[in-house]
C-alpha cells in the first residue's frame, strides 16, 4: 500500500510570519497536530504541537515577554523538514517516522506539498490488517508518570527528559486517573496574557482560633497542575486484546494511546508509537 492511499489531504498550511494563535486555531478546528510552514509557496518548515508546547515552558525576562499567541511561527517551527513522496510504501513511511522520532511527514510531489502522512494514518492502515497480534506483543511496559498535583512545568520537563508526548497522571494510591498529551498542553490555555503560567483561584478557610467556630474565607492564587488539564476518565485496554481491534479504538476516539490495565494496575501502554515500530520492522 502506498502513502498516497492513506495520506491526509487537503493540506492546511501556514505562513512563517503568522502568529501561533493561527496555528492553534487550525490544529483545533481540523483535529491535526502539525502544519507545513510556507514561504513564497515553498515548504520552509513544519510547526507541531510539540513545538508550541515546548515554548510554554521557556522562560524569558519580563521585558522581552509577549503573549505566546502573538509569537510568529518561524520562531518555533522546525526548519528544512524531512518529506516523503506519494508512491513510497506505508512501511517506508513508518520507518522514517521511527528513525527521526516524528509523528508525521509532509508528502511532496514536484516541489508541492500535496498531503501529510501521520502516525494516525498509519494506525488506520494497521487497523484494517488481518493480524493475530495481541496488545501484550506490542505494548511498552513503562510509561512516564506524574502526580495529579505536579505543576505544568514539571509535566513538560518530564516529557522532554524522556522524549515522550504523553504522561500518565496518578493518584496518591498509584491508581491512574488521567492522561496528558501535547494536545492537552497546547489547547488548555496554560499561560496568561503575559506568557506566564496561568493561575487558578481556590477558596481557603480558617478558624478565628483553634477552638473557635467562626471561619474566615479568603481566595488564594495557585498555579495550574496536572489534574487541571488532563484527559479523563481513562480509556484502557487489556493485554490479551487483539492489537488491530484496539488500533480501531485509537482511530475512532482520535487518541494516541491506551493504558493497559490489569487488576487495577497499569502494566503497559499501547499507542501509535508501538504500532509504528511494528510497521517499521
Amino acid at each position: 500500500m502506498k502513502v498516497k492511499d492513506y495520506m491526509t489531504a487537503p493540506v492546511y498550511v501556514i505562513e512563517k510570519n503568522e502568529p501561533i494563535q493561527r496555528a492553534r486555531n487550525l490544529m483545533l478546528k481540523h483535529d491535526i497536530s502539525r502544519l507545513p510552514v510556507m514561504v513564497d509557496g515553498k515548504l520552509a518548515g513544519v510547526v507541531t504541537k510539540y513545538d508550541i508546547s515546548n515554548r510554554l515552558d521557556q522562560a524569558a525576562p519580563e521585558w522581552r515577554r509577549r503573549p505566546i499567541d502573538m509569537i510568529p511561527i518561524h520562531l518555533v517551527m522546525t526548519e528544512d523538514p524531512i518529506t516523503i513522496y506519494p508512491d513510497a510504501t506505508i512501511d517506508q513511511a513508518a520507518e522514517l517516522l521511527m528513525e527521526n522520532e516524528f509523528d508525521g511527514l509532509p508528502v511532496e510531489r514536484d516541489g508541492s506539498v500535496i498531503g501529510i502522512i501521520t502516525a494516525r494514518d498509519i494506525v488506520r492502515y494497521f487497523s484494517k490488517q488481518d493480524l493475530d497480534l495481541r496488545v501484550k506483543d506490542l505494548m511498552a511496559e513503562s510509561l512516564v508518570t506524574v502526580h495529579r498535583h505536579h505543576t505544568i512545568s514539571h509535566v513538560i520537563e518530564q516529557m522532554n527528559i524522556h522524549g515522550v508526548s504523553r504522561v500518565l497522571v496518578y493518584e496518591d494510591n498509584l491508581s491512574p486517573v488521567g492522561l496528558i498529551t501535547r494536545s492537552n498542553l497546547v489547547f488548555a490555555g496554560t499561560e496568561n496574557k503575559m506568557d506566564q503560567a496561568r493561575m487558578k483561584s481556590i477558596k481557603m478557610t480558617r478558624k478565628e482560633s483553634p477552638a473557635g467556630r467562626k471561619q474566615y474565607r479568603y481566595i488564594k492564587e495557585v498555579p495550574l497542575v496536572a489534574e487541571d488539564i488532563m484527559s479523563y476518565p481513562i480509556i484502557a485496554t487489556r493485554s490479551d486484546a487483539r492489537a488491530v481491534d484496539e488500533a480501531k479504538v485509537l482511530v475512532e476516539k482520535s487518541i494516541c494511546g491506551l493504558p493497559v490495565i490489569e487488576e487495577g494496575k497499569m502494566v503497559g501502554f499501547f499507542s501509535n508509537r508501538e504500532i509504528i515500530a511494528e510497521m517499521a520492522r
